[in-house]
């Protein structure tokens, strides 16, 4: 039995192999390297979404984890963060950084989101090619997020590289060195803030207060960390995925060219079409289940694989075609349940406010390659453009 995920023509494009495995089956069993235990993959919308509202599926790594032998050397910062939790250690952290992160609080960021959009924009060249992800879908969402947790600016490259590095798929050591530096780098900037505190978001939460609880030192930098890395690699790939997508159906990108506050309608069907994490993190399975026909035994991962998912022509007819008229609120993009993701609008605000602004000051934006040169980043935890070449 082959995993058919790992077909070199799965990064350039999943969609056709997702397609085969959820005809076959919906749920079915992976291989797993070195002829360990198989995972379970799941393809199909309804289960897809029943799975990740599902209790016996756990994200307690550590429990996954505990008394196996691992030559990984991966920080505990990095392996254990709130994405990793269960209820109720999930349900305290999560309320701790939630408020952050609400319709309100993105309202009030929007202007800053906005400046630093059009001082990006504003470097663009004319009439020769560049790299849309280097010159936008990266810097912006790093910008935004560095701000919001307060990273000094000249910290912020090593950051957004250290984050990179944390998705270098195929490559341990790169993996765990950089979950090492961030961590590192975190705890140096928490004892900074407490030397000199401001009022950035990563100061609420060392001042965190709920009832009688707070932060420890360890839940600290574990879920600066998080917020950081989780804070723009999304919508890096969001961003970069979007615009892909509109400059391959002209017609659709001539629509919200001539009409931009059409942007944040169309942003749901964007964010199915092609979504930016392609499976959603870690789960394994507690005890026996059964979902979508299979019967998955107790202590096995589950792999639930969000793009294919979204793509499923059971929930969304036509999947294949991006329908800016279609009604996709419920993509599982951001994927669904207790663990949906936190900063959701703010990313929909910033893809909203990116797009717009791309739109309306380079209305003849193109490829600049073919987009069979395009290059993929070679993850399957997430799928995004290693650069997309365009002219504006």
């Amino acid at each position: 039995m082959t995993n058919p995920t790992q077909d070199p023509r799965f990064l350039q494009d999943p969609y056709p192999t997702y397609s085969a495995m959820r005809s076959a089956c919906p749920v079915q069993p992976v291989p797993a390297g070195s002829g360990g235990r198989p995972s379970y993959l799941v393809t199909g919308y309804a289960e897809a979404r029943a799975a990740l509202g599902d209790a016996r599926l756990s994200k307690d790594t550590a429990a996954f984890f505990a008394g196996k032998e691992s030559r990984r050397r991966l920080h505990p910062a990095v392996a254990h963060t709130m994405l990793a939790s269960d209820p109720p250690q999930h349900t305290r952290l999560r309320k701790l950084v939630a408020k952050a992160f609400t319709t309100g609080a993105v309202a009030e960021l929007r202007p800053f989101i906005a400046r630093v959009t059009d001082e990006l924009l504003d470097q663009w060249p004319t009439n020769e090619p560049f790299d849309f992800v280097g010159g936008l879908a990266v810097p912006l969402p790093v910008v935004v997020i560095c701000e919001l947790l307060g990273v000094p600016q000249a910290d912020r490259p090593d950051v957004q590289r250290w984050s990179a590095e944390l998705f270098a798929a195929g490559e341990p050591d790169v993996i765990d060195t950089a979950s090492h530096a961030m961590a590192d780098y975190m705890t140096g900037l928490i004892a900074a803030k407490r030397l000199d505190p401001g009022s950035s978001l990563l100061d609420r939460l060392i001042s965190a207060r709920d009832g009688d609880d707070h932060l420890s030192e360890e839940e600290l930098v574990s879920l600066a960390v998080l917020l950081l890395v989780a804070g723009h690699e999304t919508t890096t790939n969001a961003l970069g995925n979007a615009v892909l997508a509109l400059l391959r159906h002209p017609a659709q990108m001539d629509r919200l060219r001539v009409d931009p506050d059409a942007v944040p309608a169309a942003l749901d069907e964007l964010l199915r079409f092609d979504s930016p994490v392609s499976t959603a993190t870690f789960r394994f399975s507690t005890e026996a289940v059964t979902l979508g026909g299979a019967d998955i035994p107790a202590g096995l991962p589950v792999l639930v694989a969000l793009g294919a998912a979204n793509r499923d022509p059971a929930r969304f007819p036509a999947p294949d075609q991006l329908d800016l008229d279609r009604n996709a609120t419920a993509h599982l993009a951001f994927g669904h349940g207790i663990h949906r993701c936190v900063g959701a609008p703010l990313a929909k605000a910033e893809l909203e406010i990116a797009l717009r602004a791309v739109l309306t000051r380079f209305p003849g934006i193109r490829l600049a390659v073919p987009v069979e040169r395009l290059g993929w980043r070679r993850t399957r935890l997430v799928r995004g453009l290693v650069s997309l070449p365009v002219v504006a």
